[in-house]
């Protein structure tokens, strides 16, 4: 059985049990599933019909501990729905298990009285740290950092530190990579926790430890810091201030997450789609229309210069009605072309393989490149052009598809940096926006050559 079959079993075991008020069933199915897979129950059971009352009694079933875990596979809407249905005490003890960067992420989702309410109540320590990591600007580290990790102090011996890490253990997010830091905070080194446990109790940490350390700025963009964690394989990365004190880590698996985010919002953008808030199958319709709309209406328009195009070389066209056979064609995989182009362009330069110093590299590899494509194409369509209208057709549209091809190639690897080099974002250089411009060029290009060779002819 798939997981999605599994899921939608137990889905239908527990709103059984819910509207059954078997609670038996409930005590005994909630235990032996993982909290991410409650959290893609629950985004369900909250879509139907009176689906956020059997959410909140699915929700208030599960202790405290696995509460606090479920929320973190919670879309925000959610998480805010759940937290405006329960008192403020309660919500505290939920938010005191939260993981120190889930903690952070609720507490922005909720309104300024209730954040207030929620400080009053806690120990200065906890309210403070709460204060820091939620200020931090949303898409750097500090917004998905987590203050949950095991420091240990410059000068202790390694028996020293190994009680160290078993005292702060049971709080921390990962105890796989352990940071060194001074009497001042600052990071001074890592050590894994297999090194610690194999050297001499009576080694220092100061002479095992790992100097030359990979950190980020606390103002770090996320996507860098995901980069940077997929590039050197990290468990963990650590997140230093301005005076380079160690203020908290980012976890692999938070990396992920931002990886994922990022690279959905290139493939939206790449389609000339805005921001989802949320999932495709989640998102109003409304929002999905409005995120949609702009670039398709501002493209058709675009695409009226492909008409004036084709207006004004009617005397061509009808000189030689053959021509319009193969203008899909040409147009077609001009901007078939150019998307691929634009896309491995974006793609190379969201991960980091291409910079603007790259440029002249990249327009040279892609003459040779797409001068081949062009060529291999013109092979492919020229038999055609024989027998529709003629060896001169055949010359056009091979000769067509070259430049065309061409163009369009250079046009796909070129845009993105252009558009980095004004402030937008290269992704988008979308296939959409790449293709509308080849199709207006691939037209003037096509029936101008077409103009000259039947006119030479």
């Amino acid at each position: 059985m798939s997981l999605n079959e599994t899921l939608t079993e137990q889905k239908s075991v527990l709103l059984a049990a819910l509207e059954q008020d078997d609670t038996g069933t409930l005590d005994e199915a909630l235990p032996e599933l993982r909290a991410a897979d409650i959290g893609e129950i629950l985004e369900d059971i909250a879509e139907e019909e009176e689906g956020l009352v059997r959410f909140q009694a699915l929700m208030e079933r599960l202790p405290i501990e696995r509460r606090a875990n479920v929320l973190g596979y919670l879309p925000g809407e959610l998480q805010l729905a759940w937290a405006a249905e329960i008192a403020d005490d309660a919500l505290l003890l939920v938010l005191e298990e939260m993981s120190s960067d889930e903690r952070a992420d609720l507490f922005n989702l909720l309104d300024e009285d209730r954040r207030e309410g929620l400080l009053r109540r806690m120990a200065r320590q906890e309210r403070e740290e709460l204060k820091r990591l939620a200020s931090y600007e949303e898409g750097t580290a500090g917004a998905i950092m987590t203050s949950d990790y095991v420091a240990i102090p410059s000068g202790m011996t390694v028996s020293q530190a190994l009680m160290r890490v078993r005292q702060t253990a049971p709080d921390a997010e990962t105890v796989y990579q352990l940071y060194i830091v001074d009497t001042e905070g600052r990071l001074v080194g890592t050590l894994s926790l297999r090194q610690l446990m194999v050297a001499r109790p009576g080694a220092r940490v100061d002479d095992l430890m790992i100097k030359d350390v990979i950190s980020v700025a606390v103002d770090e963009e996320q996507e860098e810091v995901a980069r940077l964690v997929a590039r050197y394989d990290l468990l963990a990365i650590p997140v230093i201030d301005a005076e380079a004190r160690l203020v908290g880590i980012v976890t692999h698996d938070d990396a992920m997450d931002v990886a994922e985010s990022e690279a959905t919002e290139d493939i939206h953008k790449g389609m000339s789609i805005g921001a989802l808030e949320d999932g495709v199958s989640r998102v109003p319709l409304w929002s999905l229309y409005r995120k949609r709309v702009f670039w398709l209406v501002l493209l058709v328009f675009a695409n009226l210069f492909s008409g004036a195009g084709i207006a004004y070389f009617e005397d061509t066209i009808a000189a030689q009605v053959a021509l319009v056979f193969f203008l899909p064609l040409l147009i077609g995989s001009g901007g078939n072309a150019g998307a691929q182009a634009a896309t491995l362009t974006v793609r190379g330069m969201a991960t980091g393989d291409v910079g603007v110093k790259d440029w002249g590299k990249l327009l040279g590899r892609e003459l040779l490149v797409a001068g081949s494509l062009g060529l291999t194409m013109a092979l492919a369509v020229a038999p055609i052009g024989i027998m529709r209208g003629g060896e001169t057709v055949a010359m056009v549209v091979a000769f067509s598809m070259v430049v065309i091809v061409l163009f369009g190639s250079l046009l796909g690897m070129c845009l993105p940096f252009i558009l980095n080099r004004i402030g937008w974002d290269p992704a988008t250089a979308s296939a959409p926006l790449v293709t509308t411009l080849i199709d207006a060029s691939g037209v003037l290009i096509y029936f101008s050559i077409a103009t000259a060779l039947l006119a030479g002819g």
